[in-house]
């Protein structure tokens, strides 16, 4: 049973990537992520400076630093998720053709554990589908709110 895998996907955003990238971002990730609220252990001005260390606990404990970033363009975090798994995550956005943004994530994680091997591999199965549902709920979170209903 493989114990590290390497996914890469792309999806597209209809966005300039300046404003794209800003979704890949510690807080910018909390526009879309449902549940995501980054802690940090010690005050940041800038979340995405190399180095900048993070938690989550959406679904479960994780440790991220940012390795780096390209400002706009591209950003690198650690990950670990104790008993579980650790690794890399990699965002890139650029210009397409049409002026919208193309995303590409990758995701070189290990398994830490028997069981978490599978979980891996099973999350590697789905990684097409994960991706979709990324750009499914960014897209869904740049619509705008439904007004309220008239008061009758």
């Amino acid at each position: 049973m493989t114990a590290r895998h390497t996914l890469e996907g792309r999806f597209t955003l209809a966005l300039p990537p300046q404003e794209a990238f800003a979704l890949f971002t510690p807080r910018g990730e909390e526009r879309w992520v449902e549940g995501w609220r980054p802690h940090f252990p010690a005050p940041v001005h800038d979340d995405t400076a190399p180095g900048t260390v993070f938690q989550t606990s959406h679904g479960e404990q994780t440790i991220w630093v940012v390795l780096e970033r390209d400002h706009g363009h591209r950003i690198s975090y650690a990950r670990v998720t104790p008993g579980s798994r650790a690794g890399t995550v990699t965002v890139t956005v650029e210009e397409d053709p049409t002026g919208h943004s193309s995303v590409q994530v990758v995701y070189d994680l290990t398994a830490l554990t028997p069981d978490a091997a599978e979980e891996l591999r099973a999350f590697a199965a789905g990684y097409r589908s994960f991706l979709h549902s990324w750009q499914e709920a960014i897209t869904r979170s740049l619509q705008p709110n439904d007004p309220a209903p008239p008061a009758r």
